[in-house]
């Protein structure tokens, strides 16, 4: 049998068809996650939680996600990027409804749990393709790649809200929504990698992430951590920090979320004139400087300006991470960027938590300061693997 026989891949390399399909999913995946939360408060009325037993419920889609990442880099080697998106992508337009229908408990915590793993799932499976068809391509693409999750995110969001605010059904919107991402996985479909390894043989079950990788996972957690504050307490620190109208204690996150998605859009040109090092130095310290502007700022306008300058700094951070961890070479791709995006997801999970602990103890500011210290870190650490 020959060599190319044992490896589809080197039969096929993506070009124009797949780079679309690959920002389909991404679209995808930012449309279905920030759907959930508009529906939020009405999931809350329905099973009728107080707000310690909603954050316990929570948790249960983040579990979900921590869960099925680790695995999806195996299961995209053994099967293919596309069997992986396609089927976790319906099993994701399925549950999307549930999450307006389920009026118990337990069907809540379940529903989640599944809209958490399949979610991740197709998370680090259009990561695994992006970075392979980054390659192929020869060209700095995984910025705008993920400026379609954040936009998607946007979309999804208000979509849903403007459903929602015009009297349409929380089970009539989310219809909505699984009928689009059935619609752009159809579009993706030809599109989709049927193989998720570059490299002819089997990808092991299991290895342990070392080295390099771990270092990669420890940036994303924290960067991650960062943008999990700024959704989680970015409103409590302006309204506590800044005496902002409730009303208007969204916009930090708001502007953070408009500079996120215009950062990525236009990332790509950015990371080709400047190189990768330079965007996660100067980011790094970008974000760091935002965040202790937020908390310095003698100002509601100028910590404004804060979250903004988190947004522009942190945006093209994590996609050159992912390219780093699909080009380094002491574990499979597949399994490397499985293993990072667990790492960033666990930073989403622990990071509010902590903050919060930090917050009750101390002040919301000082844990902004060390969020800050976070990302200078960051910064000052990325050039260490130019010596690896």
């Amino acid at each position: 049998m020959t060599t190319n026989a044992l490896n589809p891949a080197q039969d096929h390399r993506s070009g124009t068809r797949e780079q679309w399909a690959t920002r389909a999913v991404f679209l995808v995946a930012g449309l279905a996650m920030a759907a959930w939360a508009p529906l939020v408060p009405f999931a809350k009325a329905r099973v009728g939680v107080e707000d310690g037993a909603l954050g316990l419920l929570l948790l249960c889609l983040g579990l979900g996600s921590i869960l099925a990442m680790p695995i999806t880099g195996v299961l995209a080697s053994r099967f293919g990027c596309r069997a992986v998106i396609v089927a976790s992508t319906l099993v994701l337009a399925l549950v999307v409804p549930l999450l307006a229908l389920v009026d118990t408990v337990p069907a809540l915590a379940i529903s989640l749990a599944l809209f958490g793993a399949s979610v991740g799932t197709v998370d680090v499976a259009m990561n695994i393709q992006a970075v392979m068809v980054e390659k192929d391509s020869g060209r700095t693409m995984m910025s705008g790649f993920h400026g379609l999750f954040s936009l998607g995110g946007i979309v999804g969001a208000g979509g849903v809200s403007l459903l929602l605010g015009v009297g349409v059904p929380p089970l009539a919107a989310t219809l909505a929504i699984s009928a689009l991402l059935v619609a752009l996985l159809a579009f993706s479909f030809r599109g989709l990698l049927p193989y998720g390894n570059r490299e002819a043989g089997d990808t092991p079950l299991f290895v342990v992430p070392r080295g390099i990788v771990i270092f990669i996972g420890l940036l994303c957690f924290l960067v991650f951590l960062g943008e999990g504050a700024i959704l989680d307490w970015s409103a409590l620190f302006l309204i506590a920090t800044h005496a902002a109208d409730p009303a208007q204690a969204g916009l930090g996150y708001t502007m953070f979320a408009v500079a996120m998605t215009v950062g990525r859009l236009t990332g790509d040109i950015i990371v080709k004139a400047m190189g990768g090092m330079k965007v996660v130095i100067l980011g790094g310290f970008l974000a760091a400087a935002g965040f202790l502007l937020a908390v310095y700022a003698p100002s509601q306008p100028l910590a404004l300006a804060g979250f903004l300058l988190v947004g522009i700094g942190a945006s093209n951070i994590v996609p050159v991470l992912f390219s780093a961890a699909g080009n380094q070479t002491r574990m499979p791709p597949s399994l490397a960027i499985a293993a990072i995006t667990t790492l960033g997801y666990a930073g989403i999970l622990v990071g509010p938590a902590v903050i919060g602990i930090v917050a009750q103890h101390w002040s919301l500011s000082i844990a902004f300061v060390l969020v800050a210290a976070g990302m200078a870190f960051v910064a000052l650490s990325w050039p260490l693997t130019a010596r690896r």
